[in-house]
């Protein structure tokens, strides 16, 4: 299962996401960002890698249908609702984080 977590600057909740749930049950994760600063821009080809695409805030869906709409078709995207309030690996956030995913995927304890 390969997942994409989306953020605006792929610095710290997207990055985070990646670390924390990349290679547990044979996951694949990658992370990228919306914004022109980001770390790692999203491109039409992490759409097109992906299973599943987690986005942090709506803002973030509207971006990538925009951008991508015609890729996404064919993908679950799903908004995890989590504000830019939190810095990498933030212990809140990795519980928020897991707390989210786990309605959608198995997550690590």
């Amino acid at each position: 299962m390969k997942l994409l977590f989306v953020c605006s600057r792929n610095k710290w909740r997207s990055l985070t996401a990646e670390k924390i749930f990349n290679g547990y049950n044979g996951y694949e994760v990658r992370s990228a960002g919306t914004e022109e600063g980001a770390r790692i821009k999203v491109t039409e080809g992490h759409i097109g890698w992906s299973d599943m695409i987690f986005v942090m805030e709506k803002k973030h869906t509207r971006r990538l249908k925009e951008k991508f709409s015609n890729t996404l078709v064919t993908k679950q995207l799903i908004c995890l609702d989590i504000p830019d309030d939190y810095r990498f690996m933030d212990e809140e956030l990795i519980e928020i984080l897991k707390s989210r995913v786990s309605e959608y995927l198995e997550v690590p304890e």
